[in-house]
């Protein structure tokens, strides 16, 4: 059979680009290397509990707010979404003092302004800016202008504090904050829809997946997991079909990776487009650094569920911290709803950023075959994150009754992303040109989406699939 357009890759992406396209009426394939799809959104299971992987909060679902009318039409507001604490949905913890973020712009500034009197004009000059990020989303010319500008030289400039620098940089280890090169436009995504409002599942990553891939097949959509692409085979300027790593090959009118595009280019041999300069340019890219996350199964009843989550650092050094050497230096806290209305919360999540230089030496490895020497590196950096979150929680170390590490190889074995990339591609203000890359390959029947494109995130990578599915729909 000959599809309309095949997709390769089951991340949020690439779901997100097959389900629409499947309303529209195209016939879809979506093929997934792994037995699981979601990406970096699906959960895995360990003696009976849910776990995630990436997905741990959103912001910007109420009602009038940037992914509420798209979550709205993709069915996914129909899920069980908790709303974290107006009052303090992330506390920001520097040294021996927490400072609360509020919910709502206003209120935002109202807050900050406590810790902050002197920084009051300046707070409203800031959420003025995440404002003019949010409307820059329907504008390219706009968006564009913000990413040509530094996002910690704005901050620097705009405020006369330094630590209050770093309090409004502490919740964004949901992104890679980089002094150097940061756009502002990909800093503001990173924090303004969470001001708007911030939200949890009451439940895991799957359901998403799940509801997505579910919609996908009700609308003739074929999915084949276990399906690895190895080639694609241009013939006559396009990409005429994929060859899968058991030998079978798939034949489509238009293919959509959500793969990385280093990736992508690799599985193209021969073309008369690629041009070598494209090539070297997606192999070139630099991206982001990796995650290391630490899962916390709890005894029942010992810690009460807090509906929020805490971002601790040891010191002002926020935009830096993963540099040092010496332990870890930050971590973020976050806690899952309690499921069965028990006010006692079982699973704790502990993240904290992981660069690539701290697993090159096991690079050439694969999961479960690393060596004790790499089990003993997780396991001291498993203990340095649980002592850190025990400055907010006391006594965590004794209600923990079994603990899983994942590193950025764990990722890049799973999701197939280089180097085990939290947030894809390095986007740089001083090359803004070279880092945002476009849905449109020099092939004009391949397309890319996924988070490497423009923006990283739920939001981001919703956004990257609308622009890719309205190429093909136009």
């Amino acid at each position: 059979m000959r599809y309309d357009v095949c997709i390769i890759g089951g991340g949020f992406g690439g779901l997100l680009c097959a389900r629409q396209l499947a309303k529209a009426g195209k016939s879809v394939l979506l093929l997934e290397r792994q037995q699981q799809l979601g990406g970096c959104i699906q959960s895995y299971q360990r003696h009976g509990k849910q776990y995630d992987t990436g997905f741990h909060y959103v912001g910007g679902l109420a009602e009038g707010q940037p992914l509420n009318q798209l979550f709205t039409e993709l069915g996914l507001m129909d899920l069980p979404w908790h709303k974290l604490d107006a009052e303090g949905f992330d506390l920001v913890t520097i040294g021996s003092r927490t400072y609360q973020y509020r919910e709502g712009y206003q209120q935002f500034v109202e807050g900050m302004s406590e810790y902050f009197p002197h920084e009051k004009n300046a707070l409203q000059r800031y959420v003025e800016m995440l404002q003019e990020a949010e409307q820059a989303t329907f504008n390219q010319e706009e968006a564009l202008k913000m990413m040509e500008i530094s996002a910690y030289r704005y901050l620097s400039t705009l405020f006369k504090d330094p630590l209050l620098v770093n309090v409004l940089s502490g919740t964004a280890l949901k992104t890679e904050l980089r002094t150097d090169s940061l756009p502002l436009y990909s800093f503001a995504h990173t924090t303004g829809s969470y001001i708007q409002s911030s939200w949890r599942l009451k439940g895991d990553g799957n359901l998403i997946v799940n509801k997505l891939a579910d919609d996908i097949k009700a609308m003739g959509g074929t999915i084949l997991c276990s399906h690895e692409v190895v080639e694609l085979i241009e013939h006559d300027g396009k990409i005429a079909a994929v060859r899968c790593q058991d030998g079978e090959q798939y034949e489509a009118s238009t293919f959509i990776s959500d793969a990385h595009p280093a990736v992508t280019v690799d599985w193209i041999k021969e073309s008369h487009l690629l041009k070598g300069m494209y090539r070297r340019r997606m192999k070139s890219l630099e991206n982001t650094f990796g995650i290391f996350t630490v899962s916390l199964e709890l005894k029942p009843d010992v810690l009460p569920y807090f509906n929020h989550n805490k971002y601790v650092y040891k010191k002002p050094n926020v935009w830096t911290f993963y540099e040092d050497v010496g332990g870890i230096g930050g971590v973020m806290i976050s806690c899952r709803v309690p499921e069965d209305k028990q006010t006692y919360t079982q699973q704790v999540d502990l993240l904290t950023p992981m660069p690539w230089r701290m697993c090159k030496a096991w690079k050439d490895t694969t999961i479960g075959h690393r060596g004790d020497e790499y089990v003993n590196m997780k396991q001291r950096m498993a203990q340095e994150c649980i002592q850190l979150a025990e400055t907010m929680i006391p006594g965590l170390s004794e209600m923990i009754t079994r603990q899983y590490t994942s590193t950025p190889l764990t990722y890049r074995d799973y999701t197939l992303t280089p180097e085990g990339s939290a947030y894809g591609v390095r986007k740089d203000c001083r090359s803004v040109m070279l880092t945002m890359l476009s849905p449109q390959s020099p092939i004009p029947n391949l397309l890319f989406t996924g988070q490497n494109m423009m923006l990283h995130g739920l939001e981001g990578v919703a956004m990257t699939a609308m622009n890719t599915t309205r190429l093909i729909l136009k």
